[in-house]
């Protein structure tokens, strides 16, 4: 490697929305319940891309190319926090064929806030003949005038989508598969020169027990974790069974009691967690997850949910777990390749990073990696910039096509307020 990264990391006083500190139209965020890290504006130092046929896991190049740019660079960071020290924000492809390319971006500039503490870091090759950034290089930027998006119909009708659920139902019954998860999109676009910011807030407030994220124009408010490393402590959330919020508290209650005694969703509930702890048990000791999952309320939806927590065994980082995790049974389905073959053949599009990682992570391999999910890929090009949505649903055995589309709409439903 030609230069070695300088990090420096300093304490600063508190700040309100380090959001208004993001570029307006290639944002760098990943936020929840206000706290989190953002990038200042959108200078990179350091990019690693990742296309498909590299002929290994994508997310093994980038955990490698990561390690080797840790391990030399010189970091300065006092504060030892979640998201302090040299950070990368990354986004990867859900599928190894995807035309999607896997990032992951060190910006020269970062504001992150944890537990009431803000600090700000500046990043640089030692080759760059400037001093480090000072604190006054952070601006905010004022917010752009509000904007509204049209989305339709993408790819996949609603028609076609319940006639993809019926033909994968087929394949469950002869035993191909087990469980798979199919996604449908919608397309649309939003005015030239939209501050993309607007949208990260909208989500990130609205959905504040959700991670919002913006990374490459990948931008979305996902509910599911998939996985945390913090001083070799992991956790990771898995979610699976999805059911709509009542309409009032009677029917809440009712959704939420059907949802808690679905045998149909706590099977593909427990498809999801026994996929997470296959995976995790070679890289973790003292594995443990709940017996029974629990509810998890958000604005528009309820989810079976359960939390899984261990410690990492062997000189891993986030990455690795990445890697190891990806794609989970939760938006992949079971048994893995069959699902991912049946995902190819029956969704009429490229997921790009829908239902990929998405997240950070510093130089000691520690990080936050969500599912990209309720997400939305925006696309700038000279006249308006394109915008394609995706929300999906388990199918297993007893699941009824018809249901599985309403699934969808409510997960779609926060980008689509949000874009209105």
């Amino acid at each position: 490697m030609s230069s070695r990264l300088v990090v420096r990391t300093r304490e600063i006083d508190p700040i309100e929305d380090p959001l208004a500190y993001a570029d307006p139209a290639r944002p760098l965020a990943w936020l929840r319940r206000g706290d989190g890290i953002v990038a200042v504006g959108h200078e990179a130092v350091h990019t690693i891309t990742v296309p498909a046929g590299t002929g290994r896991p994508r997310s093994a190049v980038i955990a490698d190319a990561w390690r080797e740019l840790s391990a030399a660079a010189d970091i300065d960071d006092p504060l030892t926090l979640p998201g302090t020290g040299l950070v990368a924000f990354g986004a990867l492809a859900f599928d190894e064929d995807s035309a999607a390319d896997s990032v992951l971006v060190v910006p020269a500039l970062v504001i992150g806030r944890h537990r009431g503490r803000t600090w700000l870091t500046s990043i640089r090759s030692d080759d760059d003949s400037g001093d480090d950034r000072p604190a006054a290089e952070a601006a905010t930027r004022p917010y752009g005038p509000h904007w509204a998006g049209t989305v339709g119909p993408g790819a996949q009708s609603p028609q076609g989508y319940q006639d993809s659920v019926r033909r994968a139902l087929t394949r469950i019954a002869d035993g191909e598969v087990s469980k798979v998860v199919l996604a449908r999109d919608l397309t649309g676009s939003i005015p030239a020169g939209s501050d993309l910011r607007r949208l990260v807030r909208a989500l990130s407030t609205g959905y504040p027990d959700t991670w919002a994220f913006a990374v490459d124009g990948l931008i979305g408010a996902s509910p599911e974790t998939l996985v945390t490393v913090q001083q070799r402590t992991v956790t990771a959330r898995v979610l699976a069974g999805t059911i709509g919020r009542g309409a009032d508290a009677d029917a809440d209650t009712a959704a939420s009691a059907h949802l808690a005694s679905s045998t149909k969703d706590l099977d593909e509930h427990q498809y999801a967690v026994q996929s997470v702890l296959a995976s995790l048990r070679p890289h973790t000791r003292a594995l443990a997850a709940s017996e029974q999952p629990f509810l998890l309320k958000l604005p528009n939806l309820f989810h079976l949910a359960t939390d899984v927590e261990g410690e990492l065994a062997d000189g891993g980082s986030s990455l690795d777990l990445v890697g190891a995790l990806h794609p989970t049974a939760a938006v992949a389905g079971t048994p893995t390749p069959a699902a991912i073959a049946t995902i190819r053949e029956l969704e009429p599009f490229d997921r790009g990073r829908y239902a990929g990682p998405v997240g950070w992570v510093d130089a000691h391999g520690n990080g936050e990696w969500a599912i990209a999910l309720r997400c939305a890929q925006f696309t700038t090009d000279d006249d308006d910039i394109a915008v394609t949505a995706y929300a999906g649903a388990g199918i297993v055995a007893g699941s009824d096509p018809e249901s599985e589309l309403l699934e969808t709409r409510v997960k779609f439903r926060p980008l689509v307020d949000a874009l209105a």
